[in-house]
């Protein structure tokens, strides 16, 4: 999803303020009342000074008092004792009222809420300079929204911050603090969006084009820019956490980054940049905002007099409880803490070269497969002067922290910034399709124009393709906007339109296996908690969201195959000689067509970021236990059918050589002893040893030949008075004597025994050795 959009100050994009980009570059407790006394009272005199202390009248036992005094002394004795006694009752009710009055004070008795003294409520945690108040809920039916950050989890979208407008000529007060969703689990009318409005918190900033990363179980606030009108100071950074579970907000102040492959160094403040490119990977555990800039809106301090400045550093944050090879206090399996970690990658690649230009403004796609961790695609973006390439693509390997560059094919959009992206995968995972929607051109100053058009960039071919729209009912041209997409469709939150329009109703739908806009959202059925397609749902790194979603037949013209994927064009037209595209591939997964027939076969793929995963099991990245199993059973079964088939073909042939040696023996019987039968080979004349047969045959074919003894004869007759059979041909048996199994068989069809196709299954050599003497 792509949440960071333009600032549209005095009704146009923050862009109209920028100015030539610059290079990177407990106080102490009061004292107690009484002094602090040896308990032992051994003297009346030591007694008499802590008598007087506590501001008591006593006799002094060293005056002149004599003994006619003791009982006045007793008395007196009695009375301190009892007003010792009063202090302590004094004492005690002061305590009771301290410990009392507060815990009235929060009950219902005196109908009050305070602070509790006792422990923290819930809410979020107060920073010096915020004034508490109590929270409204968000308020939906607004004129317009644009630049706010978005997230999509477990089909909800949560939207919080932005600008909004309640009515069309408002130039001021725009920026706020709204926090609402959208649920994506329900069917909707695009004029009636399932919206709910959620608490304004009291402390996250009102910021716009900044980015909400989201783990499975938790939001996270980066970025953005500050209210120009009126202007608002920039306060120091702290990353915001809401904890969609508990419904609370928590700050992490003071975050620093840390070192790791292709970083500064770590321990540098994290920076607010605004405007930049995000992307969330809860599969992997990290989020990444690429580039953006800082300025006066942004960063504290800040001198108005001080030029913008456009970055091209990527962020990279590690979400708590999960690993990163790449960053140096998470390696060999170490986990962050609650606090995460950032990584500021900054010379990965080519990233340091004047090539790897400074932008703001552009869109952040993740794509799995390649590398060990998949990919991340930079589209678009610019500075006030100049635009980056389309044609030309950005790729970051997650795995090894590196920047390449790839060249697209196809006719490729106008250059652009802030437009929205989102990527679906092919059933087979065989090509991931990235949909890229809107945005605009600010050059020159004053004439920016809003687009409304659809394209489609199909990895690994990076194919550019444009999406028909002609006569369908396409929304306004729009930018800072966000995208999302669930269930295959991708639905359109916000968007500046212009001055031209009003106000704007602010959600769209596109199908984006139709390749159409349509009037509402159509809820699914059966995905899971990730809405990954049925075959990827046991891969930790199947894309999210594209449950449903089949390849349109516009990009199957392109990339070949059919709705379930099977693309041929499997490689850039500009082949890549380095980096993941060169050497890895897209993780592809078994399709079986209703036919039987199976469309791609299954890949596999390596994760170095592990952390918890969603919810449920199902969920859990892993082995595919299921894909392994009908993997083994089908091979099974291939292997039983090969060698059915193969049995079958011998068990013809040798049946076929039966029947013939059966006519032959039959044709020998009738041409009469006189007579040399056609087939009666010479070979075997001569030849050493006596074959001998004395069984009956009372069945059979082999039954016109009972008996049969062959001898030491130059003439191949029997020396008994029956008819002369003539020997087989040689061709077929090997010399008497031999222990073949072939030798065996032969005597078998000698004797009259048909072949049965049990036995060539279960000897399959010895029949297989008989029709090779054929």
């Amino acid at each position: 999803m792509s949440g960071q959009r333009p600032s549209m100050g005095s009704g146009r994009p923050s862009f109209a303020h920028q100015v030539e980009p610059q290079n990177e570059a407990i106080s102490k407790a009061p004292p107690s009342k009484f002094k602090q006394h040896n308990t032992k009272l051994d003297t009346p005199r030591r007694r008499q000074s802590v008598f007087k202390e506590l501001g008591l009248d006593v006799l002094d036992p060293s005056s002149s008092t004599s003994d006619a005094h003791l009982e006045s002394e007793n008395g007196s004795a009695l009375l301190q004792s009892s007003r010792l006694s009063m202090v302590s009752r004094l004492l005690l009710l002061a305590f009771l009222l301290v410990i009392a009055v507060p815990l009235l004070y929060e009950s219902r008795v005196l109908g009050q809420s305070g602070s509790s003294v006792l422990g923290a409520k819930a809410g979020v945690i107060k920073r010096p300079g915020f004034k508490r108040v109590k929270r409204a809920n968000t308020d939906t039916d607004v004129c317009s929204r644009w630049s706010a950050q978005s997230a999509l989890v477990n089909g909800t979208i949560y939207i919080y911050g932005g600008q909004a407008t309640s009515q069309a000529d408002q130039t001021s007060d725009r920026w706020s603090n709204d926090f609402l969703t959208v649920d994506l689990t329900k069917s909707w009318d695009i004029s009636a969006p399932v919206v709910s409005g959620l608490p304004q918190p009291s402390g996250p900033p009102a910021v716009a084009n900044g980015y909400l990363w989201n783990s499975y179980d938790s939001l996270f606030l980066y970025g953005g820019i500050f209210q120009d009108t009126p202007a608002v100071d920039p306060v120091p950074y702290s990353l915001w956490e809401y904890q969609i579970k508990s419904s609370k907000w928590i700050e992490h102040e003071n975050p620093k980054t840390s070192a790791g492959n292709n970083s500064d160094g770590g321990n540098q403040p994290v920076q607010q940049s605004g405007e930049g490119a995000g992307v969330s990977i809860p599969e992997l555990g990290r989020g990444y905002f690429f580039a953006g800039h800082l300025d006066h809106f942004t960063t504290p301090e800040w001198s108005i007099q001080t030029a913008r400045l456009y970055l091209k550093a990527l962020l990279e944050f590690t979400f708590p409880g999960y690993t990163n090879d790449g960053v140096e206090d998470l390696q060999d399996g170490k986990t962050t803490g609650t606090d995460g970690a950032f990584r500021n990658i900054t010379q990965g690649g080519i990233q340091d070269t004047a090539k790897f230009t400074n932008r703001a403004d552009g869109a952040l796609v993740y794509v799995p497969g390649f590398g060990a961790d998949g990919i991340l695609l930079s589209i678009g973006g610019g500075t006030n002067i100049s635009f980056s390439q389309m044609n030309v693509i950005d790729v970051y390997d997650i795995d090894s922290s590196t920047w390449y560059k790839q060249s697209t094919s196809g006719e490729y959009p106008s250059p652009r910034v802030n437009p929205c992206a989102v990527a679906a995968s092919a059933p087979d995972g065989s090509s991931t399709n990235v949909y890229v929607y809107g945005g605009q051109n600010l050059i020159p100053y004053g004439q920016q124009i809003q687009y409304d058009d659809m394209w489609v960039l199909s990895i690994p071919s990076f194919t550019w393709i444009e999406v028909n729209t002609d006569g369908q009912s396409v929304p306004p041209a729009r930018v800072g906007h966000s995208c999302s997409i669930w269930d295959g469709q991708i639905v359109v939150v916000g968007g500046y339109t212009g001055p031209d329009l009003s106000c704007d109703s602010g959600f769209y739908v596109f199908s984006a296996s139709d390749l159409k806009w349509q009037n509402n959202f159509n809820a699914l059925s059966g995905g899971n908690s990730q809405n990954q397609q049925t075959t990827q749902q046991q891969d930790v790194q199947g894309l999210s969201g594209s449950y449903g979603y089949q390849v349109p037949a516009a990009v199957q013209k392109v990339i070949g195959g059919n709705a379930n994927g099977g693309a041929t064009v499997t490689a850039p037209a500009q082949a890549a000689t380095q980096g993941p595209l060169a050497t890895g591939k897209p993780i592809t997964y078994t399709v079986t067509n209703s036919n039987g027939a199976v469309t791609t076969e299954t890949g596999t793929s390596t994760v170095t970021g592990t952390g918890p995963g969603p919810g449920s099991d199902k969920d859990k990245g892993g082995p595919n236990i299921g894909a392994i199993v009908a993997g083994v059973v089908a091979g099974f079964f291939a292997v039983l059918a090969a060698y059915l088939g193969f049995c079958t073909w011998v068990y013809r042939r040798q049946l076929a050589l039966y029947k013939n040696h059966v006519a032959m023996a039959q044709r020998a019987a009738a041409a009469g002893p006189n007579e040399k039968s056609a087939f009666l080979s010479s070979s075997l004349e001569g030849s050493s040893g006596v074959r001998t047969e004395s069984t009956d045959r009372s069945s059979g074919a082999g039954a016109a030949s009972s008996r049969m003894t062959g001898t030491n004869s130059t003439t191949g007759r029997s020396s008994h008075n029956t008819p002369d059979v003539p020997p087989l041909p040689t061709g077929i048996f090997p010399p008497v004597g031999g222990n073949s199994t072939a030798n065996s068989s032969s005597e078998d069809l000698m004797r009259g025994t048909e072949p049965s196709f049990v036995g060539v299954l279960l000897n399959p050599r010895r029949s297989l050795r008989v029709i090779n003497r054929d």
